[in-house]
């Protein structure tokens, strides 16, 4: 969804209070597709600061389905977003500064909320999910799930060329 800027950027400077629905169904990223399930409307606070800078407060949050990094079943993990930017739409460039942040949604007068929570996104992606704490995986031989029973596989143990290195603490060990 697009935004006008044009009252907060013009002489009156009056702010813009809006909910604006996430029409996103799927997050797209490196990593794949994952499943947009449930997404509450993104409220935004726009206000004019000073000199063609703008402050951006809203919150939102998403629900999205993404596997397992050990076992990859399926987990349902909410994401809050909070977002808080302070931004320029100076039309000559400006010094980058990092009192300010990155206006890749902005274009003009038009402010591009589904472009502002991709990013969100990006930012709030969690780095380690796990359907449980004590997720057993997979079987690295066959691909059972370990959660859901055992699999006949031999245990292999421990790697046979790390034998010598096994060897070198065995003799170093301190009494």
């Amino acid at each position: 969804m697009i935004l006008n800027l044009s009252d907060v950027l013009s002489e009156q400077h009056k702010p813009i209070n809006a909910s604006v629905p996430v029409e996103m169904d799927c997050f797209r990223s490196e990593l794949g597709c994952f499943e947009i399930v449930d997404k509450s409307p993104v409220v935004l606070h726009i206000e004019y600061m000073k000199e063609k800078e703008l402050e951006i407060t809203g919150n939102c949050e998403v629900t999205v389905v993404i596997p397992c990094d050990r076992c990859l079943t399926d987990v349902t993990i909410k994401i809050p977003l909070e977002i808080h930017k302070r931004v320029s739409v100076a039309s000559e460039e400006v010094e980058e500064t990092d009192e300010l942040d990155e206006t890749n949604y902005i274009d003009g007068y038009n402010f591009d909320v589904e472009q502002l929570i991709y990013n969100e996104l990006l930012i709030g992606w969690p780095t380690k999910i796990l359907c449980s704490e004590d997720c057993k995986g997979i079987c690295n031989v066959c691909g059972q799930n370990l959660n859901e029973g055992t699999c006949n596989c031999e245990d292999t143990g421990l790697d046979p060329r790390m034998s010598v290195i096994r060897d070198v603490f065995k003799n170093f060990k301190e009494v």
